[in-house]
């Protein structure tokens, strides 16, 4: 029996029900969907026209949709926090790495050969991480090696091999320009399964997540099928979020509907922004979670209560147990 032939284990079986599909359940989009959710996105932003220059055009990607949906000050904070590697940062980016790998290997891949491999292709690339590998100490890279280690081999242990056939594509790219190159919204998605049969829906769009699940993880994949239907005109069949702690899959069907919401959610974030970064909006505090990590999480009164408030829910919960 090749590794390909492998029986799935129940975990992997589950993950292959919820993301697979008959062509009954396929369903067929038309094909003016692509050029009305660029107008409705484009009119509900065209007052910004006359104050942003194609010449430098404002930029913008599912953190920071997600940062201003939620704390704007923590947004503004972060903006101003020169950014820095740190071993939480680059454990998340070598084990997603690491997957990568793993699904272009012929022969059922060893995680840690997978980890200490996207560990030197990183170190070796371009990117920003490559410096912190150069110089980070023995204790940080024995960290996030072993880390890194554990969510690869749950990933392998509960997902589904890929197979060729289901046309994979990992870290997928995307970009719209909008308003004549004056706003540009750029995407990534960890990985792609399936494509499209003209205007009947077929590709999945799938992002790995590690820690618990948050709302804002699917509002991240609503963008992503938003892209994906303004670059080929016909939306993906299914967007999911998979977490790796967990070992499930969120699935969820993209319809019309759900594209509509992700133009206003979309444009309302873009106007935020906007306005943020010109002064004429002052920023809305909102406590959340997010305030363990907030730069300014010492200074701010409000996120100070909040965090007592999830300290004493804490222990509660640990006083009942």
């Amino acid at each position: 029996m090749t590794d390909a032939e492998a029986p799935l284990t129940p975990a992997q079986q589950e993950v292959l029900d919820l993301l697979g599909a008959t062509p009954e359940d396929r369903p067929t989009f038309a094909p003016t969907l692509k050029a009305t959710l660029r107008a409705e996105l484009e009119d509900s932003l065209a007052d910004l026209a006359a104050e942003i220059s194609p010449e430098s055009p404002m930029f913008v990607n599912k953190h920071d949709l997600a940062m201003v949906h939620g704390c704007e000050l923590r947004h503004l904070s972060e903006k101003e926090t020169p950014f820095e590697w740190s071993p939480p940062l680059a454990r998340g980016t070598i084990a997603h790495k690491a997957i990568e790998l793993s699904m272009h290997q012929r022969r059922r891949p060893i995680p840690l050969d997978l980890v200490d491999e996207a560990m030197d292709r990183l170190e070796r690339s371009d990117d920003s991480i490559s410096g912190w590998l150069a110089t980070c100490s023995e204790s940080d890279r024995a960290e996030v090696r072993a880390f890194a280690n554990e969510r690869v081999a749950t990933f392998l242990e509960c997902f589904p091999p890929i197979k060729t056939s289901w046309s994979p594509v990992t870290e997928a790219r995307m970009r719209l320009e909008l308003l004549d190159h004056r706003i540009v919204i750029s995407g990534r998605s960890d990985l792609t399964l399936g494509r499209a049969d003209g205007l009947t829906a077929g590709k999945v769009i799938i992002d790995f997540k590690t820690g618990s699940i948050s709302p804002s993880h699917r509002d991240d994949l609503r963008l992503y099928a938003l892209l994906e239907t303004m670059r080929i005109g016909t939306p993906p069949r299914l967007a999911a979020s998979y977490y790796l702690d967990a070992g499930v899959a969120e699935p969820e069907a993209i319809t019309e509907g759900v594209l509509r919401s992700a133009v206003a959610r979309t444009a309302d974030g873009i106007r935020k922004l906007h306005e943020l970064s010109v002064g004429t909006r002052a920023p809305v505090v909102r406590p959340s979670w997010g305030c363990r990590w907030c730069p300014i999480r010492s200074s701010c009164p409000q996120g100070q209560a909040h965090l007592g408030e999830l300290n004493d829910d804490d222990d509660n919960r640990f006083d009942d147990d």
